[in-house]
């Protein structure tokens, strides 16, 4: 089964090719350019370079988020077009959990997992794994709030970070955390290859989603949807609706 997998949820996006859910070559994109203008470029250049044409792929696999709001969207809309021409099934992963399927190699890490996404304004999106699980839902907040939950989730025990998150607050997290902390290698690891290996998984437990199934994950509201709502506000009736 090959599965041809994209991850724009960062300027650090990537493309990875994986049989079997075996990662057979993953590339990482250049983040000075963006993926409006390199996707589906750095797809198919992938594929060439294994000798392999698009209708080839048994299945398309994206990073789903949280991150870069124009990144999933541009990332999705190209992994739904190349699904549709191709008549084949598209798996949405979450970022954060392939983020968590990295820093273990492949298996569950011993130990938390706190998997780091920076989403800027001194935020970021954060979900807490152990043995490859999520322990909650994913939020967005301030570094030093998510250590200070982290105080009791971990209680003293050796902490494992990933992510561009953990990478970007790196010093506080040292500095702040109670207990010990450790960092992957690298820190703010290329997901493509991850998010290939989770798509795989699903699609051998028989869930094939058409590509009209895949759905952004917002862990915050959209800034445009904020500004409209904020513009309802001030335009509402005294005492609400």
């Amino acid at each position: 089964m090959l599965v041809l997998a994209l991850d724009t949820t960062t300027r650090r996006g990537s493309v990875a090719l994986a049989g079997n859910g075996v990662i057979i070559e993953e590339r990482a994109a250049n983040p000075e350019e963006p993926p409006a203008t390199r996707l589906p470029g750095d797809l198919m250049a992938l594929l060439a370079g294994r000798g392999l044409r698009l209708h080839e792929v048994d299945a398309f696999a994206v990073a789903t988020g949280p991150g870069s709001f124009t990144g999933l969207r541009i990332g999705i809309a190209t992994m739904q077009g190349l699904a549709y021409a191709c008549a084949r099934p598209v798996v949405g992963v979450s970022a954060l959990d392939a983020l968590a399927h990295a820093a273990g190699g492949g298996t569950a890490a011993p130990g938390p997992v706190v998997a780091w996404v920076d989403a800027w304004r001194g935020e970021v999106y954060a979900a807490v794994y152990e043995d490859g699980q999520p322990i909650g839902p994913p939020v967005v907040d301030t570094p030093a709030s998510q250590l200070a939950a982290l105080a009791t989730t971990a209680a003293g025990r050796l902490v494992l970070f990933t992510g561009d998150g953990a990478e970007r607050y790196r010093d506080l997290i040292t500095t702040s955390l109670a207990g010990p902390a450790r960092f992957t290698t690298p820190t703010a690891p290329a997901l493509a290859g991850a998010v290939a290996a989770l798509a795989t998984g699903q699609l051998r437990a028989g869930r094939r989603p058409r590509p009209d199934a895949i759905r952004p994950l917002y862990v915050r509201r959209p800034d445009a949807e904020l500004a409209r709502s904020r513009a309802r506000g001030r335009g509402a009736p005294a005492g609400g609706g």
